[in-house]
């Protein structure tokens, strides 16, 4: 029998391999685990383990991966209506196009941060 992979285990081990400073390893955890949730429909756990995924892309200094696992977890954040969660993922991109000297991106990248809060302004 084989075991099914447990997508919260996989998300908790991920952590510690954070805090460790093992952001490698760690980073592999998060995207499996972000699969896995979206698997099962767990839409905010999947937004958030790619976010964590590109919170070690970052700290690798690997701002390329980092920048597209933000924006994969901001797409599915506005997809799925957790939109202060993805304006929280869109401003990490936004460092990581920084860091990358990419100017033009991190202009882009301010304006949707600045549409999305001003309709969540809106909203109240």
């Amino acid at each position: 029998m084989v075991e099914e992979e447990d997508p919260v285990k996989l998300h908790k081990n991920g952590n510690t391999l954070y805090e460790i400073g093992r952001y490698e390893e760690a980073k592999e955890k998060f995207l499996r685990a972000s699969e896995l949730y979206k698997g099962k429909n767990n839409f905010f756990d999947a937004t958030y383990a790619l976010f964590k995924a590109g919170e070690c892309a970052f700290m690798l200094k690997d701002y390329a991966s980092a920048v597209e696992y933000f924006l994969k977890s901001a797409e599915l954040s506005f997809q799925k209506g957790f939109d202060r969660f993805g304006v929280s993922a869109l401003e990490y991109a936004r460092d990581c196009y920084r860091a990358m000297g990419e100017n033009e991106k991190v202009s882009e990248t301010e304006k949707k941060i600045k549409e999305v809060k001003a309709k969540l302004e809106e909203s109240f």
